[in-house]
């Protein structure tokens, strides 16, 4: 078993632990992660909710996905940090920031979704499988 994958906002208010490996690591250049982001795509690593330890209080916005499913972003109330998101319609997953890790260089991204929204300048690996949308889990 690998060591916990540890993480949290950039004044330490929320903190999280989680054992297991990602079950999915991705580049998303969805609008919504890049209009959170700031930046042209959000980078991602979801597990399985139940190796989840989770420690502070995230303030919660809900917003509706392109699948018409609501998607919770948790970001920190002190340093405004986006720190994870969880899924109305799988609530077995967590899904963290790659950003939020104690340590970032574990994130191996898997594929890019919602490619179909990329724009040039946002240069991804271009080796990895790319998706117009979100494949199913």
């Amino acid at each position: 078993m690998s060591k916990p994958y540890t993480g949290g906002c950039a004044c330490g208010a929320i903190r999280y632990e989680i054992s297991g490996e990602p079950v999915f690591s991705n580049d998303c250049q969805c609008r919504d992660c890049q209009s959170e982001s700031g930046t042209g795509h959000g980078s991602h690593l979801t597990f399985r909710r139940d190796g989840v330890k989770l420690e502070g209080k995230a303030t919660l916005w809900d917003m509706v996905a392109d699948s018409g499913n609501v998607k919770t972003r948790a970001f920190c109330p002190t340093c405004g940090s986006p720190v994870y998101m969880t899924f109305a319609a799988m609530p077995e997953f967590f899904t963290v920031r790659a950003a939020s890790l104690d340590d970032p260089s574990r994130y191996k991204p898997q594929v890019v979704t919602y490619g179909s929204r990329g724009y040039a300048w946002d240069h991804l690996d271009p080796t990895l499988p790319k998706f117009d949308k979100m494949p199913p889990m």
